[in-house]
C-alpha cells in the first residue's frame, strides 16, 4: 500500500514535467493509469471477498462448537428479544427527538389559542385605565 501512494505522488510530479514538454507520454500515462487504477480496484474486491469468507467460516465453526458445547452440558440458546415498542435511542444522541406528525398539530392549535389570550390583557388594561381617570 506504501509503495502505491509514493508511486502515486512520483507520478503525479512526472506527469507535471511532462506536460511541460509535450502530451505524447501524457496520453499513454493516461491509459496506464486507468489499466492500473481497475486492477488495483478489482484486487481490493477478491481481497474483500476472501475476507468475508474467511469470517464467515469461522464463524460457522465457532458455532459448532457453542453447539456442541450446549448438547453436552444440556444449556439453552440464548435468543435475542426483539426490542419492545420504542427503545430508549436519546440516549447518547445529540440533539432532540423528532416530533411525530400529531404532536406538531397540537403544537400549532396550542399557539391559535395563545394568540387569543394575547389579546385579551391588552384589553383589560385599556379598560382598566379609562375606570381609573374617571
Amino acid at each position: 500500500m506504501a509503495a502505491f501512494i509514493a508511486k502515486q505522488m512520483v507520478g503525479d510530479q512526472l506527469k507535471s514535467v511532462k506536460a511541460m514538454g509535450g502530451d505524447e507520454g501524457d496520453k499513454e500515462g493516461n491509459e496506464n493509469a486507468e489499466e492500473e487504477a481497475a486492477a488495483i480496484e478489482e484486487a481490493r474486491r477478491e481481497a474483500e471477498e476472501r475476507r468475508k469468507e474467511k469470517h464467515r467460516k469461522m464463524e460457522e465453526e465457532r458455532e459448532e462448537m457453542r453447539q456442541s458445547i450446549r448438547d453436552k452440558y444440556g444449556l439453552k440458546k440464548k435468543v435475542k428479544e426483539e426490542p419492545e415498542a420504542e427503545p430508549d435511542l436519546d440516549e447518547g444522541r445529540v440533539g432532540r427527538k423528532k416530533k411525530t406528525k400529531e404532536e406538531l398539530a397540537a403544537e400549532a392549535n396550542e399557539e391559535d389559542d395563545d394568540d387569543d389570550f394575547a389579546k385579551f390583557p391588552t384589553n383589560l388594561m385599556n379598560v382598566g385605565q379609562s375606570h381609573s381617570l374617571k
